[in-house]
This record gives C-alpha cells, structure tokens and sequence, in this order.
C-alpha cells in the first residue's frame, strides 16, 4: 500500500508541474502575441521627425522621416534572404537638414558589384529606427579589403562612416534610383515559439500520466505463485 501512494504522490506532483508549465507557456504566448501586435502597429505607423523619435530616448522601430542628402562611401553587409539566399544589405551614410549625421540601411542587392553609389540630391526618407543585436564573439571581422561586413553592428558602422550610431531602415523606395530593394522592417525576426512549448509541456504531462498509470496498475497486480 505504501508504494501504491508513493507512486501516486510522484504521479500527482508531477502531472501537476507538467501541467503549470503549459499553462504558462500559453499565457507568454498571449504575451507575446500582444507585444507583436503593438509592435506591427508601431512599425506602420505615420512617420514623425528624427529628433522626435529620438527625444528623450532612442525608440526602437519608431517611424522617421528624415530630408538630407547621401554621403560616401557605403557599406555592404552579407546576409540571407528565404527567397533570394545570400545578398548584401547596403548601408549608407546620410547627412540631414538638422544637421544629424546618421546610417540609413537602404536594403538588399544579390550583387556586391551591381552596388551603385547614391545620388547627392536632395531627399525625403521614411523608415524605421532599428537597434539590430547581430554582432557576437563570433562575429568575423569585416573584410575592409572587399568592403563586406558579416553583422550590423552599428557603433562599429558608424565609426567607419564617421556618422553618429543611429541606425534607420528604409521603409519605400524613394523616387531616385538606389540600385536596390529596400528590406523594412517587421516583426518576423522575433522568435514566438511559445505555442510549441505548451504543447511539449502538455504532451510531457500525458506520458507522466501515463507512466504512473502503468506503474500503479504494475504495482497492484498480484504476484503470481508457483
């Protein structure tokens, strides 16, 4: 009798874990949804001043615009795209009215050599401010030689263009010609994976169950004689 109630406490306790776990998980995927939502609609909102994005603080993904002119020269960082595999995203220099000095990431090009540099006319640029965490201990260093970069690293970027660290990403095309694609900003790249998680908890807890029902039904069997 004593090892019938052992393995049900056991059984009970950690059915009930198993359980908490999911359900927690469900309620960080509500979280999370929440947080993507007001995120995607921060993203596509209307564009406001630079300065007013930044004061008093730097507002991550807060719609810009921004009028000024390109500088040189630019820089090409290496990554991937799902459709398009590997392509250099084009970061610019860009000096505005107000006299900020800044990056402007511009998009992607599959070519490094197809990279034009941009026009020095005058321009009105919408994007999105963007603080990218993609430099690591394993980051390679960028190849100063052949002008690619492996990371957005944006202190580095802007020591190396002699801009202040503050990263916009194109949102459209503007009406001159970049010679590329701008790649916006979105939501997609935040990991969400909590519905799986639950789920894992919730299966985990239906083996444990299950477990424990065939170790009582085990236990209570009775021993043969011979």
């Amino acid at each position: 009798m004593g090892r019938l109630w052992f393995l049900l406490t056991i059984g009970l306790i950690g059915t009930v874990i198993l359980v908490s776990l999911g359900v927690w998980q469900v309620q960080r995927l509500a979280w999370k949804q929440g947080m993507l939502a007001r995120i995607e609609a921060q993203i596509s909102a209307d564009p406001v001043p630079l300065a007013e994005a930044l004061a008093p603080e730097f507002r991550r993904y807060a719609p810009v615009e921004i009028t000024g002119h390109f500088g040189k020269p630019h820089i090409r960082m290496l990554a991937s795209r799902k459709t398009t595999g590997a392509v250099y995203r084009v970061i610019r220099p860009f000096s505005a009215d107000d006299g900020a000095s800044i990056l402007i990431d511009t998009g992607w090009q599959v070519q490094a050599r197809d990279v034009v540099d941009a026009p020095q006319t005058r321009l009105t640029l919408t994007g999105n401010l963007d603080a990218p965490q993609e430099a690591d201990g394993f980051t390679p260093d960028p190849d100063t030689k052949d002008n690619i970069w492996f990371a957005r690293d944006v202190p580095a970027m802007a020591a190396a263009l002699g801009t202040d660290p503050v990263l916009v990403v194109l949102r459209d095309a503007p009406e001159t010609d970049l010679g590329v694609t701008p790649w916006p900003v979105d939501s997609a790249g935040i990991p969400n994976d909590h519905l799986q998680y639950a789920i894992t908890w919730f299966s985990l807890a239906v083996i444990w169950v299950g477990m424990t029902l065939y170790f009582l039904r085990r236990t209570r069997r009775p021993v043969a004689k011979g």
